[in-house]
């Protein structure tokens, strides 16, 4: 009876050792396979994620869509009334066909300002993002709105101070072009982007006037006014700061 019972003993122990070593290999594999992520769970979690990521690009698809027409507004608004302006002053001339259009001015400037202002407008928070600096000085609505009234005011003095002659008329815009920048901006991209964009819009509008698509009273520079780059350089920067502003929003 002894053998039976120490016989019997050894027997069930020998198999609860066996139904544990099934469990514990049956662990090790449920294990592996969360740690590696079977082909259900892989699909199930691209499943899950897909919406999301969808989402979030719509949402900035129509978030740049709608920052592109705002700046495309503002900046065809600034072009119309800027260049009309101008013309008044007799500082820029059309054509007589030209100036009987709609308030006196071409056709094409607005759109064309506007399309520039998104694209620029667009580029400046894009560099910023590239460059790894984000503009952080003076991120109000109301320092951009202060960097649109010195910009005007910089236009309007262009066509209404009178000097002695444009060099000092296109010096005096200059050092308050660089002042609008020092004031508002102060970022060595802005700075970069304001004198490219001043560079590609002067060779654009000598190429226009050598075409005879209109011109400048008192040419002084490749067949426009000497302080022409300065106005690109200040709207460059202007626009800049509005297009950095909506994309804070």
């Amino acid at each position: 009876m002894p053998r039976l019972e120490s016989c019997t003993w050894s027997c069930s122990c020998a198999a609860r050792g066996r139904h544990k070593t099934q469990q514990g290999d049956t662990a090790t594999k449920a294990g592996e396979m969360l740690s590696s992520g079977g082909p259900s769970q892989v699909s199930a979690g691209h499943g899950a994620r897909s919406p999301g990521g969808a989402g979030s690009t719509l949402n900035w698809s129509r978030h740049l869509v709608q920052r592109s027409v705002v700046l495309f507004v503002v900046g065809a608004f600034m072009a119309l009334v800027l260049n009309l302006l101008q013309v008044q002053r007799n500082v820029t001339l059309f054509p007589e066909e030209v100036i009987a259009t709609l308030f006196s001015s071409a056709w094409w400037v607005p759109p064309c300002c506007g399309t520039a202002a998104a694209v620029v407008g667009l580029l400046y928070p894009c560099i910023d993002s590239h460059l790894g600096e984000p503009h952080k000085f003076k991120r109000e609505w109301a320092s951009v709105m202060r960097c649109i009234a010195v910009f005007v005011g910089i236009n309007h003095a262009s066509a209404k101070l009178d000097f002695a002659n444009n060099v000092q008329l296109s010096l005096t815009l200059a050092a308050l072009s660089l002042g609008l920048w020092w004031t508002f901006d102060r970022s060595r991209s802005g700075l970069g982007l304001g004198i490219t964009i001043a560079f590609v819009a002067t060779l654009i509008t000598q190429f226009l006037v050598y075409n005879g698509v209109y011109q400048y009273t008192s040419p002084d520079f490749l067949y426009i006014r000497s302080w022409l780059p300065c106005i690109f350089f200040s709207g460059g920067v202007t626009v800049g700061n509005i297009g950095r502003q909506l994309a804070m929003v």
